[in-house]
């Protein structure tokens, strides 16, 4: 089977998401593939082509996305997609090649992330798992704090629709974004096309789309986004639910209102909060934090598409100046050994002839792209060599970084 991969024409944007649904078994209402328009970028997106049949699909988002001491531009990859029948054909590897290679060939984006749909697919074309959530299920009568949990007399909170306080959120979002590796930038047609619908599918059965607002003065410093849905036992005692989406707040005082916003709702028995950053403060408010049944799920995975680029791009938490030697048989330019130093904050990285002082491949380079993944358990797991001693602790902690990233939504 010969399978060619091309960029689509506005004309098959109607192509490119049915093979999107059908390849997702998407239950989406086709009018979202409305709203998807409003954000995804035609000269963007792929179709791998059986004859004059599509039967794949791949797209990458232009993002600006928080690393460790600034924020880079970013292909957010996106409706990566097989039609069933030309599974195990080769046809994926076709996309991700040929994104990747574009990517390369056209100077664009150093660095690439995506969500990945099964964990265990991405890692074959050298994505790295770079950041983690934990997913929570808080009883709301276990959810007291502790007596330190931080207040501020000038804070109130209120409810509110959130399509009219778009500009507040954006706000508070803005302010939050570049300080945790991993936030990437929203624009307006994002927020309205992504984050604010509330159609009955966006609902899945629960209720409109709420938000809670901490604001001062001089205007907003917290909010969550969240859904509820009532109910009764059958002992006739509530025990509705709340599905937290998002919370995010400029400091510490205006988090603790808008979390306790969430958990004090009334009539509500359980709070889900899906994708918490694995170093959510609400772990050190919650009196008993075994009430948080914690549960693990991987986040963001990061693909450097041009290491020297990369590696040069972000800042660093220590001190480091060793050779680098990286695997990369999907993206054969990045093969080979480069020089990283660190010094002050700021690292440079260019090819070497020079002896390697460790040896890793591309993906466990791009796993603790954004400081959150310690090289060193890498190596006990058998994936990356040392050859120098000391080389793999000098570069574990030069690209370790506080605090830990994390994307929030999927995009």
């Amino acid at each position: 089977m010969s399978i060619a991969v091309r960029p689509i024409e506005e004309a098959e944007w109607p192509a490119f998401v049915a093979v999107a649904y059908e390849a997702f078994s998407s239950t989406y209402p086709l009018e979202i593939a409305d709203r998807w328009r409003e954000i995804m970028e035609i000269d963007r997106l792929v179709s791998a082509f059986d004859g004059d049949l599509p039967v794949g699909c791949a797209g990458a988002l232009s993002f600006r996305m928080t690393v460790p001491g600034g924020s880079i531009p970013v292909a957010g990859v996106t409706s990566v997609g097989v039609l069933p029948s030309h599974r195990r054909r080769g046809v994926l590897t076709a996309l991700m090649t040929h994104q990747l290679h574009d990517l390369h060939d056209s100077g664009g984006e150093a660095v690439a992330a995506l969500y990945a749909s099964e964990a265990g697919i991405y890692g074959r074309f050298g994505y790295g798992r770079a950041a983690d959530a934990l997913n929570f299920r808080i009883p709301t009568h276990g959810s007291a704090f502790t007596r330190s949990a931080p207040a501020d007399p000038a804070l109130r909170l209120r409810g509110a629709w959130p399509a009219d306080e778009l500009a507040g959120l954006r706000r508070v979002y803005d302010a939050v974004q570049p300080g945790r590796p991993g936030l990437y930038g929203r624009s307006e047609a994002y927020w309205r096309a992504e984050i604010l619908p509330d159609t009955d599918h966006d609902r899945g059965g629960m209720g409109p789309l709420r938000c809670l607002i901490a604001e001062d003065p001089a205007g907003p410093r917290g909010y969550a986004l969240f859904r509820a849905k009532s109910g009764w036992n059958e002992h006739n005692v509530p025990d509705g639910e709340v599905r937290l989406l998002e919370l995010h707040a400029s400091d510490p005082a205006a988090y603790a209102l808008v979390w306790r916003g969430v958990l004090d709702r009334d009539l509500c028995a359980v709070v889900h909060a899906e994708r918490r950053p694995m170093d959510d403060p609400i772990t050190h408010l919650l009196a008993e934090p075994r009430q948080l049944n914690a549960v693990w799920v991987d986040d963001l995975w990061v693909r450097l598409v041009d290491v020297d680029r990369a590696l040069a791009a972000r800042a660093y938490a220590a001190p480091a100046d060793l050779v680098v030697e990286v695997e990369d048989e999907v993206c054969p330019w990045n093969a080979g050994r480069r020089r990283l130093k660190a010094a002050g904050g700021e690292g440079s990285c260019e090819r070497s002839e020079a002896p390697a002082d460790l040896t890793l491949p591309v993906g466990v380079l791009g796993a603790a792209y954004l400081g959150g993944r310690p090289l060193i358990a890498a190596a006990e797991a058998g994936l990356v060599r040392e050859h120098r001693a000391g080389a793999l602790r000098e570069l574990s902690a030069a690209m370790a970084w506080d605090p830990a990233p994390w994307g929030c939504r999927v995009f």
